[in-house]
C-alpha cells in the first residue's frame, strides 16, 4: 500500500506542526493540570477548518484518512488533549455521514463542519464497555417516537456538546443486536448529564455518565432505519480507528522528543547522560518502535482511502491500533524512566505523557478486543 504523502498532505503536516509549537505546546500542561475544557484549542481547531479532515469535499475536506492521521500525530505530539477535540468531533459527523437521513444531515452536518455545533456518542454502559451488543439502555417505542430509560458512562465530550447520539436497545429482551442510534439533546424532560469524572488521563475533555428517565425521543431522531442503523454507524466508524492509531504514534514521537532532549542536557558520573550506551540504547528502541508503529498506521489509513473494506481492513486497522497504542505506553514508560526522579514530578511534562498513553489502550475498543480481531481474522 503506497502512502507517500502528497503535497496537501504536507502542506496539513507542516502547517500544524508549526500551529502545535507555536500556540498548542504552551498549553498543553495548564489543560491537563485545570482538567477545564480547552475552548481556545477547540476555537484554534475552528480556525483553522480542521473539524472536516477526514470527510468529503463538500464540507471542506480532503476525503482522506491519512491526512487526518497526520493532523491528529502532530497534535498529539505536543497536547493530547487538543487532538481529542478532532477525535470527539469527527465521531458523531461519520456516524451521521453514513447513517443519517438527508434531513439529519443538514440539519446537524454543517454545523459540525463549521465547529458551531458539537455532539459526542455514546456507547458505553456499567456492564457492556467491549460488549456493545449487551447494552441495556432501552428505546421503547411510543406515538411519534421512543421512551429511552437506562444510563450510560464515560460519555466523552458530552457537557459541551449540542446534541449526544445514544445507543439503545430497541425491539424484545431477546434480541441483543437490535439496537439503534438516537440524537438526544440537552434540554429533553427527564434527561440529566452526571457529574465530570476526575481520569488519570485526557483531563481536559470531560467525560460524563448519562441518565435516561423516561425521554421522549421523536422519530426524526432515530439514525438510520429501524434496527440497521446500529451496523452502518458502526461499519463506518471501524473505518476510523487508524486515527486512534495516529494518537498513539504522536503521543509516542512527543515523549521520545521530551526524552532526547532531557538526557542531551543531563550530567552524571563527569559525563552527558546521552553518551552512555544504555540509554542510546533505550532510545534507539522507543524510535524503531515508534518508527513501525508509525508506518502500521499510515498503511491502514491509506488502505482506507484506497477502498479496501472487510476483514481486511478490520485486521489491518486493529493491529495499527493495538500496536501504535501499546507503543505509546511503552516509549511513555521508558521516557519516565530516562528522567529518572524529575519523571514524577509534575514540573516536567513526561508523566502526562504516561498518563494519556495509558487511556488509549482502553478505548476505541481495549487491546484485547483488537487482538481478539486480529485472531479471528488469522483463524477463519
Amino acid at each position: 500500500m503506497d502512502f507517500d504523502f502528497n503535497d496537501e498532505q504536507r502542506e496539513i503536516r507542516d502547517l500544524i506542526r508549526r500551529v502545535a509549537v507555536d500556540k498548542i505546546a504552551p498549553r498543553a500542561r495548564e489543560i491537563d493540570a485545570s482538567a477545564e475544557y480547552p475552548q481556545d484549542m477547540f476555537d484554534l481547531l475552528r480556525e483553522l477548518g480542521l473539524f472536516t479532515l477526514p470527510f468529503p469535499a463538500e464540507f471542506n475536506g480532503s476525503n482522506s484518512m491519512l491526512s487526518a492521521c497526520v493532523a491528529v500525530e502532530e497534535l498529539a505530539r505536543v497536547c493530547y488533549n487538543t487532538a481529542y477535540l478532532l477525535v470527539v468531533q469527527w465521531t458523531p459527523f461519520g456516524a451521521i455521514l453514513a447513517g443519517g437521513t438527508d434531513a439529519q444531515k443538514q440539519r446537524y452536518l454543517p454545523g459540525l463542519a463549521s465547529g458551531a455545533l458539537r455532539a459526542a456518542f455514546s456507547l458505553t454502559e456499567p456492564q457492556s464497555g467491549s460488549d456493545v451488543a449487551g447494552i441495556q439502555t432501552r428505546a421503547e417505542r411510543c406515538d411519534g417516537g421512543y421512551r429511552l430509560n437506562g444510563g450510560k458512562i464515560w460519555c466523552t465530550n458530552s457537557p459541551v456538546s449540542d446534541f449526544i447520539l445514544v445507543a439503545a436497545k430497541s425491539g424484545g429482551e431477546a434480541a441483543r443486536g437490535v439496537i439503534n442510534f438516537f440524537i438526544v439533546e440537552p434540554g429533553m424532560e427527564g434527561f440529566e448529564i452526571g457529574a465530570k469524572e476526575d481520569k488519570m488521563g485526557a483531563r481536559g475533555i470531560p467525560s460524563c455518565a448519562l441518565f435516561f428517565d423516561d425521554v421522549f425521543v421523536p422519530e426524526e431522531n432515530r439514525l438510520g432505519p429501524e434496527g440497521a442503523g446500529f451496523k452502518i454507524v458502526m461499519e463506518a466508524l471501524n473505518l476510523s480507528r487508524p486515527i486512534i492509531g495516529a494518537r498513539g504514534v504522536g503521543l509516542a514521537q512527543g515523549a521520545m522528543d521530551h526524552a532526547t532532549q532531557f538526557v542531551k542536557n543531563r550530567q552524571a558520573f563527569g559525563q552527558t547522560v546521552s553518551d552512555f550506551q544504555g540509554v542510546r540504547w533505550m532510545l534507539a528502541d522507543m524510535a524503531i518502535q515508534t518508527e513501525a508503529a508509525r508506518n502500521l498506521v499510515y498503511k491502514a489509513a491509506a488502505a482506507v482511502d484506497a477502498g479496501v473494506r472487510g476483514p481486511e481492513l478490520g485486521s489491518m486497522s486493529a493491529i495499527a491500533k493495538c500496536h501504535a497504542t501499546d507503543t505509546a505506553m511503552a516509549v511513555a514508560e521508558n521516557a519516565v524512566q530516562l528522567f529518572g526522579a524529575a519523571g514524577i514530578s509534575n514540573e516536567y511534562p513526561i508523566n502526562r505523557y504516561f498518563r494519556d498513553a495509558k487511556v488509549l489502550q482502553i478505548v476505541e475498543g481495549t487491546n484485547q478486543i483488537q487482538r481478539n480481531i486480529i485472531s479471528r481474522t488469522l483463524l477463519k
